[in-house]
């Protein structure tokens, strides 16, 4: 947990597998947007171990909602 200016603050890191999971993507598309700036970038944990910090892959779900209820006007 991560303290500042008093507020408390939970990270969480996610592994690839839970990723695919968690957005329905498979590897080679969430690389892919990776390459094209669309989608957050992992954090390197050391040798060739990868995680995505949770709140980002939460806030870009949120946003590929919000995009898809201007398109449908919803």
């Amino acid at each position: 947990m991560l303290c500042t200016n008093n507020e408390e603050y939970t990270m969480r890191l996610m592994r690839l597998k839970e990723v695919i999971d968690c957005t329905g993507l498979g590897r080679s598309s969430i690389y892919k947007y990776i390459s094209e700036d669309q989608f957050p970038k992992p954090v390197p944990l050391g040798g060739r171990a990868v995680a995505w910090v949770e709140s980002e892959i939460n806030d870009w779900i949120i946003a590929k909602i919000e995009e898809r209820d201007l398109v449908c006007g919803a």
